[in-house]
């Protein structure tokens, strides 16, 4: 099965391969899933750069930053590269679909499609398929089979109960907002 790959995805996520190091692959994996979920729920062309690029730079901060309150750190990730390439006109929503991609119920604010969708995109994988927002379940598990989760839903339980007992009073801290 051939893979479905994004020019702009492969670039930015070789920048972070170091930093990334072994979960590289499940990491990688699980940015195409997320996009590959957005463009089956919005096809509009102008929004798929704007997922490729929130989708790599959603959970980045946890390697970038060594921590699991990684919202801030990837935000500013992508500020950083959106102000490089001179997008900055995208900043701001690219910053609200990476802060609301762990809100569980629908987002309503500015930039409603976009976040709505990586939000619902990002459950998708997260769930692995059982959230499914209606969306084409055979086309899911596709993507699922082109990207195969390699531990990655492993990783996130392991990086949860870490933290709990690092700090227990704040577990989740992605989930604040």
């Amino acid at each position: 099965m051939e893979e479905d790959t994004h020019t702009l995805i492969e670039t930015l996520l070789q920048e972070f391969r170091p930093v990334i190091g072994r979960d590289y692959a499940k990491y990688r994996n699980h940015v195409y899933r997320v996009f590959l979920n957005c463009r089956l729920i919005d096809t509009t062309p102008q929004n798929e750069d704007k997922y490729a690029i929130a989708a790599v730079f959603h959970d980045i901060g946890i390697w970038t930053h060594h921590t699991f309150d990684y919202l801030p750190p990837s935000v500013e990730q992508a500020r950083r590269y959106l102000s490089e390439t001179g997008q900055e006109h995208l900043s701001e929503e690219i910053k609200q679909m990476i802060n609301w991609h762990h809100k569980v119920s629908a987002y309503k604010g500015n930039y409603a499609t976009t976040v709505e969708t990586f939000r619902r995109a990002d459950w998708i994988d997260v769930s692995l398929g059982l959230l499914t927002y209606k969306i084409n379940k055979e086309a899911i598990k596709t993507y699922k089979r082109q990207f195969p989760t390699l531990g990655f839903h492993l990783f996130l339980v392991k990086a949860t109960v870490k933290n709990f007992f690092r700090h227990p009073s704040n577990p989740l801290p992605m989930f604040r907002k």
